[in-house]
């Protein structure tokens, strides 16, 4: 079976030393209009990447102000946090053996999530050739798929699990079949 996984995260910044307040994750098959399944969500200690200098940015927590409150609690909530190694280890494990990665603009999620691996002398188990970018395909369709079906934008274990279904649902607009 063809497995691969949609990462979304939810930062403080929008440079890669960011502070990450929620990593989202969920496996498809893009071949498939099957549900993606195995949604995870990790929320990293704030404080320790605080404390370690990841950054934060004005302009990004004047967003946050701006966002529902339901959706600003889910995501700066400190009810589960998890120190980052737990993290890294439990991370690199959901990711062992797939086939691809994606995220919404790779450069932005990918390039944080490496930064903050790089930054904690942790090694991240993917390889660059297997990251892919949502944002191309999504570009390509008639409008952006992701418009007509969600509707709680930046929770990272939403956006995932909707990035993944909207991925599906562009290779099926362009018959796109495994090679």
């Amino acid at each position: 079976m063809t497995t691969h996984v949609m990462l979304d995260l939810e930062t403080l910044d929008t440079e890669p030393t960011a502070v990450v307040l929620t990593i989202g994750v969920v496996k498809f098959n893009p071949y498939t209009l099957h549900e993606p399944v195995e949604k995870k969500v990790w929320k990293p200690d704030i404080e320790a990447q605080l404390d370690s200098g990841r950054t934060t940015s004005d302009s990004t927590l004047e967003f946050w102000a701006k966002q529902p409150e339901e959706i600003r609690e889910r995501a700066f909530s400190p009810d589960g946090r998890q120190p980052l190694a737990e993290i890294f280890a439990e991370l690199n494990k959901y990711t062992a053996g797939v086939n691809a990665l994606w995220a919404q603009h790779d450069k932005f999620d990918f390039g944080i999530l490496e930064n903050l691996y790089t930054q904690n002398n942790h090694h991240y188990n993917w390889q660059f050739y297997k990251i892919n970018d949502t944002a191309t395909v999504f570009n390509m369709m008639p409008s952006d798929p992701r418009k007509a079906v969600q509707q709680d934008l930046h929770d990272a274990g939403e956006d995932a699990y909707w990035q993944a279904v909207c991925t599906q649902k562009s290779f099926k607009h362009f018959g796109v079949k495994p090679r």
